[in-house]
């Protein structure tokens, strides 16, 4: 494929790169995407996985024909960062986009204290400070909003308003040094020293970290010497105070020893065993909260010991910044102004020194974009501090426009048990559902011109963009894309069955033809012999959206077919386009589902590309 040059050329490029990519929807959202005088470029892409790597190889590099680079590394690696600096090299990047794992963060499954992947959104911060895109895109789950009482969220808020443009600090240090003169000199250095710790660079935060805790020490020391000798060495309570300033110092080592025992964690899926409690009694221990309470209190202890009792308040409070973001010290700094009457000063000032604004989370449901499907997702959007704040992302369809489940996927209704079709078959459409079919435009708004939501997945929505002059096609693996004899070009692609044993068929039928998985249900099941240990089954309903399409593929049930969908059946409920298609492995089984992304997994993780695409549009039109 090419690029049409009618197309791009009344059109300014907004470069973007999409991180935790996945299969690509996203991906796939942003290049519908387009205004009368803007398009997305997208530059480069990141997934941990093989098979992210090769669908996304297949996809834009061979049959979009872009010059895509992808990145297959773990974001928490520390070369990373690096990198992705020289793949993109001078290339300013205007978006980035990206939807940190969030299986610790779902409501579908158990969540893990102590995750590795929770401190993923960490890592993506962190390309967006060596970045500095106009705007970035988080987008998880819907559960993320709760977990840990919300205190997840407000810590994503916080880290994200953290984030400051160095150019404009000096403006504030000034401030801070010129303009609190009610401040100690002591207070004064703490604050602009967090700040140095909080901005520098990864290289230079030790040592920043180091004067940080010198200043601690030395105020630690004036105290003692108020208190007896004898006493100082040998109260359990100056010790603790002592030690624990030692430890709260060595923050680098007890972080990577964190790290490496979550994991520890990780790897082998400790969770509900005798294990856990010590494991994470343990990490719990070395953070910074931990220590910080144990070393507060043994300083509360100390007061009683000395005449000089406002003295360990102020190290008290300055140990207690240490932990606080960026966002939290900002907010402290605004009560102290406002108590000396600068607090109108400091907010001009902070306005310029937050990088980045922010507006609440916001909750989408993939079927309010012309989704077949009902799929809730949060997304954080970061505005730089020059761009438009971005508060909602306007629905493209109306509650009673939405596109049902048969919209989607009659005319792929001629597939039996385990076959695999590749080639498009005429049917007609069943009498009691042909009132659902109505022509829509491209993103699946009614249209009285339009064509019907399965042509477009036909037809496809990059026409306006991309001249198709290769078929798609397939590969098993990264080895056999080298080799062109290996490629497997076909009309239709994913759209295979497994061979299901009769009492499965039957099993499926009488849980469809009931309606629900229900008590009642399982009461008939066992009565004819077919009860399932499985949890859950979702009988599809034709003239409705389908619940949240997961990575199992047996989790729905084809509403008239009696069986599980096919990946083309899920992709047609995500809005991925039939070109678009899934590489490697089928599906997996057993602990390979820890390391494998077969085309199920690839389906059922991503993001609905008709609704990334609306993401898209909204930031095409605010972007300046």
């Amino acid at each position: 494929m090419s690029q049409r040059s009618d197309f791009l050329k009344q059109r300014t490029p907004v470069t973007f790169v999409d991180l935790f990519a996945g299969a690509g929807g996203i991906s796939e959202g942003f290049l519908q995407a387009y205004t009368e005088n803007k398009y997305f470029d997208f530059i480069l892409a990141s997934d941990i996985n093989e098979n992210c790597e090769l669908t996304h190889e297949v996809r834009y590099n061979k049959q979009l024909g872009l010059d895509l680079k992808f990145i297959c590394q773990d974001i928490m690696e520390d070369s990373f960062l690096e990198n992705l600096k020289n793949n993109i090299g001078d290339t300013p990047i205007d978006v980035v986009t990206g939807g940190p794992s969030c299986q610790s963060f779902s409501l579908s499954g158990r969540r893990r204290k102590f995750d590795k992947r929770d401190d993923l959104f960490y890592h993506y911060l962190k390309v967006i400070k060596h970045l500095r895109p106009k705007y970035f895109v988080m987008e998880n789950v819907k559960g993320i909003l709760t977990k840990d009482g919300g205190r997840i969220k407000e810590r994503i808020l916080k880290e994200i308003r953290s984030i400051v443009d160095i150019h404009k600090l000096p403006v504030l240090y000034t401030f801070i040094q010129a303009d609190l003169t009610e401040l100690t000199p002591f207070q004064r250095s703490i604050y602009l020293a967090k700040l140095d710790i909080e901005t520098t660079d990864q290289d230079q935060k030790e040592k920043c970290r180091d004067i940080y805790f010198s200043m601690l020490q030395e105020r630690f020391r004036e105290i003692t010497k108020t208190i007896d000798y004898k006493i100082s060495k040998s109260n359990i309570s100056v010790n603790s105070a002592r030690h624990g300033l030692a430890l709260m110092r060595q923050s680098c080592i007890r972080e990577k020893i964190k790290a490496e025992t979550i994991h520890l964690k990780t790897k082998t899926d400790l969770d509900n065993d005798i294990f856990i409690e010590d494991m994470n009694n343990f990490i719990d221990s070395i953070s910074d909260s931990s220590i910080l309470e144990k070393t507060v209190n043994a300083l509360e202890c100390m007061k009683s010991l000395t005449n000089t009792p406002e003295l360990i308040s102020l190290l008290q409070w300055a140990l207690s910044l240490y932990v606080k973001s960026v966002d939290e010290c900002f907010e402290e700094l605004s009560s102290q102004a406002q108590r000396m009457d600068k607090f109108a000063q400091l907010s001009v000032i902070l306005k310029q020194v937050r990088l980045y604004n922010i507006a609440k989370p916001i909750v989408l449901n993939s079927s309010d974009y012309g989704v077949p499907q009902n799929r809730e997702r949060v997304v954080f959007i970061g505005c730089r501090n020059d761009q438009k704040l971005i508060s909602s992302i306007p629905t493209t369809v109306t509650p009673n426009q939405k596109v049902s489940v048969y919209e989607a996927l009659w005319d792929l209704d001629f597939i039996g048990n385990g076959e695999e079709i590749t080639q498009y078959k005429k049917i007609k459409p069943k009498s009691e559902y042909v009132k659902l079919l109505r022509p829509r435009c491209c993103n699946s708004i009614p249209s009285e011109h339009g064509k019907l939501y399965s042509e477009w997945q036909k037809e496809g929505r990059l026409g306006h963009r991309f001249i198709f002059d290769k078929a798609p096609f397939y590969v098993k693996d990264k080895a056999a894309l080298n080799s062109p004899i290996l490629h497997r070009y076909e009309t239709l692609h994913n759209h295979q069955t497994s061979a299901q044993k009769e009492a499965v068929r039957k099993r499926l039928e009488v849980i469809a033809k009931c309606g629900d998985y229900d008590a009642h249900t399982k009461n008939v099941l066992k009565s004819q012999g077919l009860a399932s240990d499985k949890r859950n089954y979702n009988v599809l309903n034709p003239e409705e959206q389908s619940p949240t399409v997961m990575t199992m593929p047996d989790d729905f049930i084809h509403y008239a077919a009696y069986r599980a969908l096919t990946v083309r059946e899920m992709a047609r409920l995500q809005s991925f386009d039939d070109s678009f298609v899934f590489q490697g492995k089928r599906s997996t089984g057993g602990d390979k589902r820890k390391v494998e992304i077969p085309q199920y997994t690839l389906v059922g993780n991503a993001v609905p590309p008709l609704m990334a695409c609306a993401i898209a549009q909204t930031i095409l039109e605010k972007i300046n």
